[in-house]
């Protein structure tokens, strides 16, 4: 069996980080490991309290599973801090792992913010050159690259920027923009847009992980990374199509949408 392991907060809510990711790998068929970084309470409209982990203690939960289970692929999500960033860094380059995703979590869709600032160069010089494949999304996107997101140009010049500081592939996420979601891929030599339907509600708690989550299973089985990407696009909105209310802001996507229809409340 294939297996992909996420390195990411938990989220209390169950919506996002580890618990959305894990959700994620089951559903598309891939055993999931988890290296909890930070844990949040938080629901589908706030998260109200942070408590970040030891990095030490984040580098052995890595030590833990790679020794034992190992990774086909592997995702990062929520770093809450230079020293988590410096050690997971350390850890993907000591393992040699080669198909990682890094989904730089800054900004909860509620509004809280989950990544130190100062933590944002360590990430850009330290472990973006390490990944196969960055998934951000325009908010994202903007902090790195240090430009004004507002088209679909503005996004091929931001992968553009990002994929000359290391990631052999960038995906910029459009879904903030007005119009079709459209995402980007540059791989350093072409782009590929992938488009869905703007879909209607508040079921969106959760998508960013949910699809960087879809990239590394995919990864892990086997597909080349436009395929991976495209795979993962169609989840996602699926997962969005079939949520329903659950909670008083953005309610998760629906993870098991090819297994069972959640019910109305």
């Amino acid at each position: 069996m294939k297996k992909a392991m996420t390195i990411a907060g938990s989220d209390s809510g169950g919506g996002a980080g580890i618990q959305a990711d894990l959700k994620t790998f089951a559903a598309l068929k891939v055993y999931g490991t988890s290296v909890i970084t930070s844990v949040t309470a938080q629901n589908t409209y706030s998260v109200t309290a942070t408590y970040d982990l030891p990095a030490a203690f984040v580098g052995r939960q890595i030590d833990a599973v790679l020794e034992d289970i190992g990774a086909d692929a592997a995702k990062t999500g929520m770093l809450a801090n230079a020293g988590i960033i410096e050690i997971v860094a350390a850890k993907v380059a000591a393992w040699k792992l080669e198909k990682l995703v890094v989904d730089p979590v800054m900004v909860a869709k509620s509004g809280g913010r989950l990544l130190e600032e100062e933590a944002v160069r360590i990430l850009q010089s330290k472990l973006l050159p390490l990944a196969l494949v960055a998934t951000p999304n325009l908010d994202e996107a903007e902090v790195l690259t240090g430009m004004k997101i507002c088209s679909e140009k503005d996004m091929q010049e931001a992968a553009r920027r990002l994929y000359d500081g290391g990631t052999p592939y960038i995906v910029i996420k459009g879904g903030h923009l007005v119009g079709e979601a459209v995402d980007i891929l540059f791989d350093g030599h072409r782009f590929y847009r992938f488009v869905s339907q703007r879909l209607p509600g508040r079921t969106t708690h959760g998508t960013g992980c949910t699809f960087s989550a879809a990239v590394t299973a995919f990864l892990a089985l086997g597909f080349p990374v436009p395929e991976a990407v495209e795979q993962a696009k169609t989840y996602v909105t699926t997962a969005i199509r079939r949520g329903s209310p659950i909670g008083r802001g953005y309610s998760p996507v629906h993870h098991f949408h090819e297994f069972y229809a959640w019910e109305e409340q």
